[in-house]
């Protein structure tokens, strides 16, 4: 299994080489199938995340729906500062800080109290399928990372066990997981409501499943999945630092290439700083991949 849209760099020799050396017995670093775990992060690893998350047009549209049903909960948070566009609430929101995630999600969490999965799966469905990336004008599930999706294939031909935890929303990546990301839906770990089984149902409740899935809480959720933590590690931005700094092999997605995708660094200052400074693999979009896309 080779990695094709990988360009012939030391980036792409490290991870043969730790692929390689991890399932070899006779390697000093051999590790057990049992242990191989593998977790990325979901925006801007695996896809675009730029200018903002996909999910991020399904919950506006949401919260949006609340606000016009009721006009009164624009006097209130978060639906006050996403419906006036208050400025440092969505910049803040854009890089993931945590203090404002939660407070969206929680306006978000009462949009879909008391709905069955299916039915909010249908509602993510009929948007993945209509909506259109602001840039590339394609379908966002057709803006995944091709070396990633070859990285993926490579691991599991060498039974490692791959994992997706994002901060995001974990049924919401659910819906494409196993037909674009060829990752099993329980392989999928993300923020996420509880849920409670009522008269013959499961049904989303308004309240957060645990932490959320950012920073310290992906070990946490990746912990309460699998009762191991990843050895191998995969992420873009300083939500992602504490993951990879507990793994053994880092892999850091820098976006650097201005033509095929973005030039990003906001938000991802931590991450890079100890990258670089501990000889973590950084992945270059511009030089380490000859292509970004499936086209």
């Amino acid at each position: 299994m080779t990695l094709t849209s990988w360009n012939d760099t030391k980036t792409k020799q490290a991870v043969l080489d730790f692929v390689a050396s991890t399932t070899d017995e006779n390697s000093p670093d051999y590790i057990v199938p049992a242990e191989r775990i593998a977790a990325f992060d979901n925006d801007g690893t695996l896809w675009v995340e730029q200018p903002a998350p996909a999910q991020t047009g399904l919950l506006f549209g949401k919260i949006v729906e609340q606000v016009k049903a009721d006009p009164s909960l624009a006097a209130e948070e978060p639906f006050k500062s996403i419906v006036s566009g208050e400025e440092a609430f969505m910049k803040a929101l854009a890089q993931q800080v945590p203090e404002a995630v939660i407070a969206f999600l929680k306006g978000i969490g009462k949009a879909w109290e008391g709905t069955t999965p299916e039915e909010y799966e249908a509602e993510v469905r009929v948007f993945l399928s209509a909506a259109k990336h602001p840039r590339f004008n394609r379908p966002w599930t057709d803006l995944i990372y091709q070396p990633m999706l070859e990285l993926f294939d490579l691991l599991r031909a060498n039974e490692w066990r791959v994992f997706v935890c994002s901060g995001g929303g974990r049924d919401f990546m659910r819906v494409y997981s196993e037909e674009v990301l060829s990752v099993y839906r329980e392989n999928i770990i993300g923020s996420a409501p509880e849920f409670a089984y009522v008269d013959g149902q499961l049904l989303r409740q308004n309240k957060l499943l645990g932490n959320i899935s950012l920073g310290p809480g992906k070990l946490e959720h990746i912990h309460a999945r699998t009762g191991r933590t990843a050895i191998l590690a995969g992420g873009n931005g300083d939500v992602d630092l504490e993951m990879l700094q507990e793994a053994r092999f880092r892999l850091v997605i820098v976006h650097d290439d201005v033509e095929r995708e973005y030039v990003v660094t906001a938000a991802a200052e931590k991450l890079l700083e100890a990258g670089r400074e501990g000889g973590w693999t950084m992945v270059s979009m511009k030089d380490d991949w000859s292509r970004i896309f499936n086209d």
